[in-house]
């Protein structure tokens, strides 16, 4: 199975590291001097980590310094500096830092170098800029444990370093390998390793295949096979045993994954120490053995998910059936170095099969592909594949034997092409008699085969979706315009039907009425209050480059005059020419430059069956697009419909403004005035039109305490505001004679059961303040609770409980008792602001708290502000409820 060059580069740049440390070991093992070993190490780590400078230290022991053995730089000067210098082994990280510094690097990395937990030397990478990540951190410790692997297998020599014992160097040998490599080249690095560490005349690695015989996976040394040793240790299950010849140990339990045999001309039993070592060994190497095996199949898997994604994604990309088929004959053809293959696919309409795309085929193939459609529906239905090895001798294919030897077709394999249970298709391989095709390979093409006929089917419809398009594409835009300008007329009347805010509808007609008539710009004017002249109130300009200049012109005044008004007597569009413009002057006058180079222009009023209320300007600056007839009386349709939006608008604010009057005369117009505390109220009405049930008061008690209390009635209108006025004379009347939070509610509740209706209630917080003290009396009838915000923002609650106003008399209410220190803040507010809606989500006591703790500090008209203002933002707009909210602060 090949593999593209990009892929292949990748694959080698992640491995050439490991490969340069591996031969490395080996140079060692050939006889290769220590420094030559340790200068490919160095090399390697530097290569692997992106060092600039690697530098291997080996101790000397009789001075106790560190001696630079292998130097990898890019620079010979840097080199030649380093080779052979000194460090004391006590140096620490400032000093290697310092040591970076001298040569320009500003980033260093230090590794011990550790056998038999005695530090032998130690790996330094120096580079300029960036730290040197995890992965590259893991490969240099890989670097060092084979730098201890050569300084273990040189022995004793002229530096001092003693000859470790076989153990060490099968440890040493087992973490190396637990790096993986590839499954030939692990294994034969396992014999290698185990032959030289137990002075074994040769090793071989056995590995049991899928029928659970051994087979040699890799050698080192003089022969060492011998099947019949290795198959008598593995069937005892014994994970050590010593024959004539050699010592068996098990890789691996519960199954064994192999064997390792070593081979001596008169074998002893080991040690307790050796058998110790091999045994671990031994389960190192079998992990690396598992490791290469799974790291080949993730490959494998890797390999088959790009094919996969190569075919998927050119079908996506393209659509096209050619483009799809090609690509998929390519990489099947790289993937399995097949140099004959081909698709075949029947026609929709017709039991006739065609090839659709191939390679290296030539003479009557279809025939024989046509025969193994027919065994694909006859003999062979079901099955994901038919494999013929030998085409001249296989009875299936005798009906094509002229077709096969003159094709030269020696072996078939054929993929069937389904979609669901439907037949489309046939992917076939022909490769040279005796090519079988691996598991693997089986695996990929099969996949591979069952998403190509599903591209070849999706290109199929996509072809036909496109042919059918085609003839509609006429019809389509007609129809697509009519919707648009329906879509565009619905909007309109939704928006002029929902909003009565002015200034929405007048910003919601002109936009809609560009977009519809796909015009430069729309603006609408008003009368002024004295009449005299037409002001622009909206004005949507699509082109944001013209926006100036066109603002410039239709925001100037239009006197309305006489001659003006006559135009609109009749209640038709005007369209303006370069005479009339001249004639009206004003605005219009400031048109003509751009009529007598092609733009047009049209007044539209709007207007009711009693007067004019405003106009709406079109304008189209293109020549090529004037405005038409048609158009003109789609916007004196539209004209119509905001006519009656306009008057409604100005209904509704007149009655607003009347209800947020009388509203506003039933609430405090000035605060008592007492030292210590700083008062701020804020009250904003919600978009209905009648009168709301907040009220809140403020008084100075007799003691010098302040009295505030904060009320809700139910309901709206006349009703809700007599039971206000009464709410407002009750605080009024009784905070005097009762002025403790718990008799007065009580005393409260026995007026108010008395006047409002029994199927009213009215909610009340009330609370008294001492300025000197701070300390605080809180009662509350059915009221949401008040917060108490400390100097540092901390927010508290004042959980005082009692049933609402009015619908129980007797009862009794709870006095919650608190102190606000100074530079604090008590904040009462209506259920308005915690229940504030916007898509079906509250505003809510959490997110009122947490404004609090960002805003406390604020001054108190300030802090009630910010939270009226974060409901308003929080609702998009306009408010789902009135809002009142009282702020005390405690200077």
């Amino acid at each position: 199975m090949s593999i593209d060059p990009a892929q292949r580069s990748e694959a080698a740049a992640g491995s050439t590291a490991l490969e340069a440390l591996a031969g490395a070991l080996r140079r060692l093992a050939q006889g290769s001097s220590l420094d030559d070993a340790l200068a490919a190490i160095a090399e390697a780590a530097a290569s692997a980590t992106g060092a600039e400078v690697a530098v291997v230290r080996v101790l000397d022991e009789s001075s106790g310094a560190l001696q630079a053995h292998a130097v990898s730089a890019s620079s010979t000067s840097v080199a030649a500096e380093l080779q052979g210098s000194r460090v004391a082994a006590s140096a620490d990280d400032d000093a290697l830092r310092a040591a970076g510094y001298r040569l320009g690097l500003g980033v260093a990395f230090e590794l011990p170098i550790v056998v038999a937990e005695r530090e032998l030397g130690r790996l330094q990478l120096f580079r300029r800029a960036q730290a040197f990540t995890g992965e590259e951190q893991v490969l240099a410790r890989v670097a060092a444990e084979h730098a201890a692997v050569a300084l273990a297998g040189l022995g004793k020599n002229g530096n001092g370093i003693r000859e470790l014992p076989g153990r060490e160097l099968l440890r040493l040998g087992g973490d190396a390998l637990a790096t993986g490599l590839d499954e030939q080249r692990t294994a034969e690095e396992i014999a290698r390793l185990a032959m030289q560490a137990t002075g074994a005349d040769g090793a071989a690695v056995w590995q049991l295949d899928e029928d659970l015989h051994p087979q040699v996976a890799g050698r080192f040394g003089a022969a060492a096979e011998d099947e019949r040793d290795v198959v008598e240790a593995l069937a005892a299950r014994a994970g050590f045993a010593v024959t004539p010849g050699s010592w068996v140990i098990q890789l691996g339990h519960q199954p064994p994954y192999g064997a390792l045999q070593l081979r001596f001309e008169q074998p002893v039993v080991p040690s307790d120490e050796v058998l110790d070592a091999l045994t671990t060994f031994a389960a190192r190497a079998a992990h690396a053995m598992r490791s290469s095996e799974r790291a080949r199949r993730q490959a494998v898997e890797l390999e088959r998910s790009r094919a996969l994604v190569a075919v998927v994604g050119q079908a996506i990309a393209q659509l096209s059936l050619a483009h799809t088929l090609e690509t998929a004959i390519d990489r099947i053809a790289e993937l399995l170095g097949a140099e004959r293959l081909a698709v075949y696919l029947l026609e929709p309409d017709e039991d006739r099969l065609l090839e659709a795309a191939g390679r290296g085929l030539a003479g009557p193939h279809t025939r024989v592909a046509e025969r193994l459609i027919a065994l694909a529906r006859g003999s062979l239905r079901g099955q994901e594949a038919m494999l013929i090895e030998d085409a001249g001798a296989d009875l299936r294919l005798a009906p094509v034997r002229e077709q096969l030897a003159e094709t030269g077709i020696e072996a078939a394999v054929g993929f069937p092409l389904r979609v669901r249970e439907d037949l489309i298709g046939l992917l076939a391989v022909y490769p040279p008699s005796g090519r079988t095709l691996t598991p693997d390979e089986f695996a990929l093409v099969t996949a591979l085969a069952a998403q190509l006929a599903v591209a070849v089917q999706n290109a199929r419809l996509h072809e036909e979706v496109k042919r059918r398009d085609a003839e509609r594409r006429t019809a389509l835009v007609a129809e697509q315009q009519a919707s648009r300008t329906l879509r565009s007329l619905y909007e309109i009347s939704r928006t002029f039907a929902q909003s009565l805010s002015l200034d929405t509808t007048l910003e919601a007609l002109v936009r809609t009425t560009a977009e519809l008539l796909e015009l430069d710009a729309v603006g609408i004017r008003m009368p002024d209050e004295r009449g005299e002249a037409l002001l622009t109130q909206a004005l949507h300009v699509r082109d944001e480059r013209m926006a100036g200049a066109v603002r410039a012109v239709l925001f100037r005044p239009q006197p309305l005059t006489p001659r003006l008004r006559s135009l609109f007597a009749g209640g038709r569009p005007l369209r303006l020419d370069p005479r009339i413009a001249r004639e009206l002057g004003g605005s219009y006058g400031l048109l003509v430059p751009f009529l007598e180079r092609g733009s047009t222009t049209a007044i539209v009023p709007v207007a009711t069956p009693a007067e004019v209320l405003g106009t709406l300007t079109l304008l189209s600056l293109d020549p090529a697009r004037p405005l038409r007839d048609a158009e003109l009386e789609l916007a004196l349709s539209v004209a119509g419909q905001a006519a009656l939006a306009l008057e409604n608008a100005r209904l509704y604010q007149q009655q607003k403004r009347f209800a947020d009057t009388m509203q506003r005369s039933l609430l405090p117009r000035v605060y008592p005035k007492i030292e210590g505390l700083e008062l701020g109220d804020v009250y904003e009405s919600s978009a209905r039109l009648d009168v709301g049930g907040d009220v809140y008061d403020f008084l100075r008690l007799d003691d010098g305490r302040l009295a505030v209390v904060l009320g809700d009635v139910t309901g709206h209108g006349i009703d809700a505001a007599a039971d206000m006025a009464m709410a407002k004379f009750v605080f009024r009347s009784l905070a005097r004679e009762h002025p403790e939070p718990a008799d007065f509610l009580a005393a409260a509740n026995q007026v108010v059961v008395g006047e409002v209706a029994s199927h009213k209630f009215i909610t009340m917080l009330y609370l008294t303040l001492d300025p000197a003290t701070g300390a605080v009396a809180s009662g509350c009838a059915g009221h949401p609770w008040p917060r108490l915000v400390g100097p540092g923002g901390a927010v508290s609650v004042l959980e005082a409980r009692g049933l609402a106003l009015g619908i129980d008399p007797g009862q009794s209410y709870d006095e919650l008792r608190a102190e606000l220190p100074k530079g604090g803040a008590l904040v009462l507010y209506t259920d308005g602001v915690i229940e504030a809606r916007r898509d079906g989500e509250i505003y809510g006591e959490d997110r009122l708290d947490a404004l609090l703790a960002a805003k406390g500090g604020l001054p108190a008209v300030e802090l009630a502000r910010a939270v009226v203002d974060d409901c308003r933002v929080f609702t998009g707009g306009d408010l789902t409820d009135d809002c009142a909210v009282v702020a005390i602060r405690r200077t």
